[in-house]
């Protein structure tokens, strides 16, 4: 039975099926700072599920601990149906994981590295041999193989990085910021392969990430903000919480602008970033409304469909790149 889900101001449908990644009321601290708080979502099997915020919104913090190099302070978590706090060896085994940090050898070639990984995996032989061409067929590196990682561009090494994150075949893949240095081509190649391992192979995907056109990529989208999941839901439902077009006014008289506005329309504009910002069903007659009333005040008007940043904007009060960093 479906249930439902209230957060902030978004009415999101959940279902209770079963889930690959679970999260439920994790709380996590650095001394006195809250990296996290009360997080809770699930992940659905065979799903591209993207957890977008700003650098510093507690993305990192979450994405340490289902990879398991933190462990759980408070709330529980599981991945294929196992216990994060107590099958923690089991959870790496399905499991396959992208850091932003490097973790390439340099002074190896690109399949030496690869090779190393599948070791670790206990895959050698025919099998390995098959994995590692697939991978770097798949990931564009097939002609880079016999070179040294430390010869690569920054975005040949972040494909190799993916590329051993699949190597042993994993159920569940979790991807930190996975477009890291990757130009347009390869970012469009690499979502490519994604979407096919989730239809071909079933594999759930999680991904982190700061980029609004990489988070449009992904079923569903958990936006995080100060370490709290303020959204939840598909991009396209998401953008409709919204709740109409988007208008943004500049005017040198911002507080006064405000006020005349909220007294003759009675909606309330928030200010941001030196604009005003207010939802409209009927962006464009209100505009017309608006410059009318109040034309030695308003400078200038933009209007626009809802983007996701406009979604974070009325879900936090403040732009995306503005949002005070956590961790």
């Amino acid at each position: 039975m479906p249930k439902t889900v209230m957060l902030s101001n978004t009415l999101i449908q959940e279902t209770t099926s079963a889930s690959s990644i679970g999260v439920f009321e994790i709380s996590h601290r650095y001394g006195d700072r809250l990296a996290l708080n009360q997080l809770s979502f699930e992940v659905h099997p065979s799903e591209i599920f993207g957890l977008l915020g700003p650098n510093g919104g507690g993305k990192t913090t979450l994405f340490r601990l289902l990879s398991t190099l933190l462990p759980l302070q408070s709330g529980t978590a599981n991945i294929a149906g196992l216990d994060l706090a107590t099958e923690s060896q089991r959870i790496r085994n399905l499991i396959g994981v992208t850091f932003q940090s490097p973790s390439l050898d340099g002074k190896l070639t690109v399949q030496e590295n690869l090779k190393h990984q599948a070791h670790l995996y206990g895959i050698s032989g025919a099998l390995m041999r098959e994995r590692i061409e697939n991978a770097l067929k798949h990931l564009g590196l097939t002609d880079r193989k016999h070179g040294l990682a430390d010869s690569l561009s920054g975005g040949l090494k972040r494909r190799v990085e993916i590329a051993k994150g699949l190597l042993h075949a994993p159920q569940v893949l979790l991807l930190d910021e996975p477009s890291t240095g990757l130009d347009p081509g390869a970012r469009h190649d690499l979502w490519k392969y994604l979407k096919q391992l989730q239809r071909e192979d079933g594999v759930t995907i999680l991904i982190t990430t700061h980029l609004m056109e990489e988070a449009e990529q992904c079923d569903r989208l958990g936006i995080l903000h100060q370490g709290e999941l303020v959204a939840l839901g598909t991009p396209d439902k998401l953008r409709a919480s919204v709740g109409g077009d988007c208008l943004t006014i500049h005017s040198e008289y911002l507080d006064e602008l405000q006020t005349k506005i909220t007294e003759k329309f009675s909606v309330v504009p928030q200010i941001v970033n030196h604009s005003l910002r207010l939802e409209h069903p009927r962006g464009h007659e209100f505009l017309k409304e608006l410059i009318d009333a109040f034309p030695q005040l308003v400078t200038s008007v933009s209007l626009g469909k809802p983007t996701l940043e406009d979604v974070f904007i009325h879900e936090t009060g403040h732009q995306f790149w503005q949002a005070k960093e956590t961790v």
